[in-house]
């Protein structure tokens, strides 16, 4: 493959490395930044099966790019920036770790060659996680925690330890979690997948490489029959044009697909505050909501003071969302939570505003009459994420998001334990 001198408007440095379907160039004008082009060129069994496949780099560009749009919305650290022309995407510069990261739903393929007895299709409860050596020379062969931790690998000046490869352990989990959740969405089943980590020159780990069709198995309707990945090549005996059309179709196919799997609900988070007096309490948890990814509107009504006016506009909102919250700010004698719980069948939370009678206030929107099941929380944020919890049992976004924030909050810890242990 020719190296161009320029690809997107982006003028290309030295070629940094180049393997079987792609080419890494550094670029001088964009510090810290590196370009990914994809080749024409599909390939199986480290190399030793290899066609051109005119089409394929555009094709998994942007399968690339739409992944990892879904997986950084979610939160999730990533090296990829952009789509820089339609074979190439900007993407922050790191120094690989030699690991392939796999995660399994299902038995099948490799797994079963390995694990004699265990049958094809058989469920992994949690996923299934499993690490390889990348060495072609040595087919990748297959590495316990124990021995990645023992390699001691220095990545970019960080040292990959046993903090380290819990935290993507923990993190490819995710991602495939979060992957499964959205093509659940068509009705196709993410059976297996692996994923690629790097470290930034600030010593931060992140998801890094591509994740396109070459990475994962996807059976449609869970129909291994109907699979349209990669290894629909892999199992050629001979491979002729005609093939060759029916691999690229289908790789279009997964391509044009991840356009459906953003979250179709249609939802809304309403903060009722009894008193415009409470509305700085109330901007707390609707901040803290929108950075969880929830659209939020607040509204002041009184429950005593105006009754029909509170179910009126409740029902409103009733009748124009799918996923739908009511967060009650509402003190001295909280009936604004009941009504509304009496009132709909949507969740109710109660989060009554500081005051110096919080005690009489919480035990008001605690002690509310038989029959109706609102929840009572005191601080802001625990208002929004008990609302998120809630949202996220039909929006994976949202729901990948919480799961995003617990894992960063568990790295964060691990990292300040490590700093106080380093310092003894």
């Amino acid at each position: 493959m020719a190296t161009p001198k320029e690809v997107g408007g982006y003028k290309l440095g030295g070629l940094i490395i180049e393997g079987k379907t792609k080419q890494v160039f550094d670029l001088p004008d964009v510090p810290g930044h590196v370009l990914l082009l994809n080749k024409d060129r599909i390939t199986a069994g480290d190399g030793v099966k290899a066609h051109d496949l005119e089409g394929k780099a555009a094709i998994s560009n942007q399968t690339n790019a739409k992944v990892f749009e879904i997986l950084k919305s979610a939160g999730i650290n990533t090296a990829y920036v952009k789509i820089a022309s339609p074979t190439a995407f900007l993407s922050k510069k790191c120094d690989m770790i030699p690991i392939e990261w796999v995660t399994r739903r299902l038995a099948t393929g490799s797994f079963l060659k390995r694990n004699p007895g265990v049958p094809e299709g058989f469920r992994f409860t949690p996923p299934k996680q499993e690490t390889f050596y990348k060495d072609d020379a040595n087919h990748d062969p297959q590495w316990s925690e124990e021995q990645i931790v023992c390699a001691k690998f220095n990545i970019n000046g960080l040292t990959i330890g046993q903090d380290e490869v819990d935290y993507m352990r923990k993190a490819t989990i995710l991602v495939f979690e979060i992957l499964e959740k959205a093509w659940a969405l068509r009705d196709c089943a993410l059976i297996d997948m692996k994923i690629e980590f790097g470290v930034d020159t600030e010593g931060n780990i992140l998801l890094a490489d591509v994740i396109d069709s070459d990475s994962w198995r996807l059976w449609p309707s869970g129909d291994k029959r109907l699979m349209v990945d990669k290894q629909v090549y892999r199992n050629l005996a001979t491979v002729t044009a005609a093939d060759l059309d029916v691999v690229k179709r289908n790789f279009g196919w997964v391509k044009d697909q991840l356009d459906f799997l953003k979250p179709n609900v249609h939802h809304k988070v309403v903060i009722f505050m009894g008193s415009p007096a409470d509305q700085d309490h109330c901007q707390k948890i609707a901040k803290a909501a929108r950075e969880l990814g929830l659209s939020v509107d607040l509204r002041v009504t009184s429950a005593h003071k105006a009754t029909e006016e509170t179910l009126r506009i409740m029902q409103q909102y009733e009748d124009t969302h799918g996923a739908l919250v009511f967060i009650a700010v509402a003190g001295r004698s909280n009936g604004l939570g009941p009504v509304l719980s009496g009132n709909t069948s949507y969740p109710v939370i109660n989060c009554p505003p500081p005051s110096d009678k919080m005690v009489q206030d919480i035990w008001s929107s605690l002690s509310v009459p038989s029959g109706l099941g609102c929840a009572t929380v005191i601080y802001p944020d625990s208002a929004a994420l008990m609302a998120a919890q809630i949202i996220g049992l039909q929006d994976y976004i949202v729901w990948a998001r919480l799961r995003v924030k617990q894992l960063h909050m568990a790295h964060a810890l691990r990292q300040a334990d490590q700093k106080l242990r380093n310092q003894v």
